[in-house]
């Protein structure tokens, strides 16, 4: 018989819960039992509990990335491409990632996702477009469960090289029957449905300018027989939009849709140039979007249109996107930018810290069809960060909750997943930092070199 563990989180300064009446607690507490929430509330009894002592501390669910090239990490501003837009940008670091290993993505991702783990991220999914020298999404699932978060992995493709006049180099692109063949491989190997999936797998040629309309629309129909996700990046500026209209005489959004990529199981990143019929299209679809505003200022690729996305009912998470062009993995701050931004498009009134804190919690768990994490209530998942408002750059604040997305970054002094602590005291426990970093920069002088 296995045996019951608990944890009673007790005496926050704030307990978010996310719930369907977003109560806030204060002094709450968190009972967590073999991995999930059994009740939040005030002065619950300690029933056998480990007790951890929450004072100095906002309580949030996790965090949630909805869009990531981990494989980046080790391409982080790179010179030649700190100045360029998104197409400019993929022709200069081309050639940087067609010399990566099999160990470079193992690598790459671990270091990502660590990051990602110390900024209070608790689930994670990551495109990968890209398999040089044998690699496989193998490497970076490995990776995930070195680390410890949840992870969706989707397996991702280029199959329009330059001499066909796609963006990739030839070197990096594969055949198509392959590219399903090992889609099929992956989501057999890995994907796991049920409830508190560690691992879950989607399908996501990489974008409209490197694969075929033939691959969209069979990789549309392989997740759908075999019961997962799709992704890919859509209109995410306005050289997308125009090789859109130039090569298929339509809209990104309109694109998507004769191919079959609409609907409640399909999520794409960017949107930064949807127009307002697309959001519509989104909206009656329940088609989702990953949000990453770091990324389209550093390419300058524009300010989504989040505010009308939100009003019209579109599913919105936020995503760090790749490490080459945000160029670091923290979703607090991905929170906060997401607010500013928002503000400079719509007004000062566009977006609150709130709704950009359930934005990067409840709202990424939907976008990933996740209905067991982003909330703090009993039945869910023990995915909850423990967040020390008691710190330096937080004195002088007036509302803790807030705080966390204005004052960002704010250091999460626990991270659980699954109840099970990845940071503790303000520290990575599954890795070690200092390995990571030693490894990563020896890769760093070998691609460089």
């Amino acid at each position: 018989m296995s045996r019951t563990t608990r944890t009673l989180i007790r005496g926050a300064e704030v307990v978010v819960t996310m719930d369907d009446t977003r109560r806030e607690i204060a002094g709450g507490d968190v009972l967590v039992e073999n991995g999930k929430i059994v009740a939040v509330g005030e002065n619950l009894p300690r029933e056998d509990a480990t007790v951890v002592d929450a004072r100095g501390c906002v309580v949030t669910p996790g965090l949630v990335n909805t869009h990531h090239h981990l494989f980046q990490t080790l391409t982080r501003a790179v010179p030649a491409a700190q100045d360029a837009a998104l197409f400019g940008w993929l022709r200069t670091l081309y050639p940087i990632w067609s010399r990566m290993t099999p160990d470079d993505i193992r690598l790459s991702a671990e270091v990502g996702l660590a990051e990602l783990a110390l900024s209070g991220c608790t689930c994670s999914s990551d495109h990968l477009y890209l398999f040089p020298n044998g690699s496989r999404l193998d490497d970076s699932i490995e990776a995930a469960q070195r680390i410890g978060i949840r992870f969706t992995a989707t397996r991702g493709a280029m199959s329009i090289g330059e001499s066909k006049g796609g963006l990739p180099p030839d070197a990096l692109v594969e055949g198509e029957a392959a590219i399903l063949k090992d889609s099929e491989r992956v989501v057999d190997a890995f994907h796991d449905a049920g409830e508190g999936a560690m691992v879950q797998v989607a399908l996501a040629p990489c974008s409209p300018f490197s694969v075929s309309r033939e691959l969209m629309r069979d990789a549309a129909i392989l997740a759908r027989k075999k019961g997962v996700r799709l992704h890919t990046h859509l209109a995410e500026n306005d050289e997308d939009v125009r090789y859109s209209l130039d090569n298929f005489g339509m809209l990104p959004g309109d694109y998507a849709e004769s191919l079959g990529w609409t609907g409640d199981d399909v999520w794409h990143a960017h949107c930064v140039k949807l127009s307002v019929p697309e959001i519509d299209l989104f909206a009656r679809t329940g088609t989702g979007v990953a949000h990453c505003p770091c990324s389209n200022a550093r390419l300058a690729s524009g300010i989504a249109p989040v505010r009308a996305m939100r009003d019209a009912g579109v599913p919105v998470g936020l995503g760090v996107d790749g490490s080459a062009s945000n160029d670091c993995s923290h979703l607090g701050l991905e929170a906060r930018q997401a607010m500013l931004v928002a503000r400079l498009r719509d007004g000062p009134a566009a977006m609150g810290a709130r709704e950009a804190l359930e934005i990067a919690t409840l709202g990424g768990a939907r976008v990933l069809g996740r209905s067991d994490i982003g909330a703090l209530k009993p039945g869910m998942q023990a995915d909850l960060v423990l967040w020390d408002v008691s710190e330096l750059p937080l004195a002088g604040q007036w509302d803790p909750v807030a705080a966390l997305v204005f004052c960002a970054p704010v250091r999460p002094r626990v991270v659980y997943v699954a109840g099970r602590a990845v940071v503790g005291d303000h520290r990575l426990l599954t890795a070690d930092p200092r390995d990571l970093r030693g490894r990563a920069e020896k890769a760093v002088a070998r691609l460089a070199g």
